[in-house]
């Protein structure tokens, strides 16, 4: 194990990260990495610190935060005059934007069966396909 002195290239903090090059390149454009020291020759030197948090960003996005939030969440983080009920609030807000995604997804799951049901599938020609022509139909 590594002490907390250890410092890596960015490929091995992607790496340990479960993440890509480009996305922690993407996260230190977006402002949600620090800049990392370097060394003489221009390399940089990422810490446990910036580890932690790429995983945090990473996480946050699995649960659907967009990168305004993840910053939310992160400046609640970096100044400590922050509560934990703030960081519910964004919680909460988000676990409402995913229900509503969940119905969304759930009326074009319906829609698609519904259009499905009206297919009689088989070798019919696609200008006789209910499906392709419920798709040219009106708004």
């Amino acid at each position: 194990m590594r002490s907390s002195q250890s410092v890596f290239s960015v490929g091995e903090l992607a790496s340990r990260a479960g993440s890509k090059v480009e996305t922690v390149r993407y996260y230190e454009r977006a402002g949600l990495m620090p800049d990392p020291p370097r060394t003489p020759g221009g390399h940089r030197l990422y810490s446990e610190g910036h580890l932690k948090r790429l995983v945090f960003i990473r996480k946050s996005r699995g649960l659907g935060f967009p990168i305004e939030q993840v910053r939310e969440l992160l400046k609640l983080i970096d100044e400590p005059s922050h509560t934990c009920g703030e960081v519910k609030a964004l919680a909460m807000l988000q676990a409402r934007e995913v229900e509503r995604k969940i119905t969304e997804l759930k009326r074009l799951r319906a829609a698609l069966n519904q259009m499905a049901v009206k297919c009689k599938g088989g070798s019919y020609t696609v200008d006789d396909c209910p499906i392709i022509n419920a798709l040219f139909d009106g708004p």
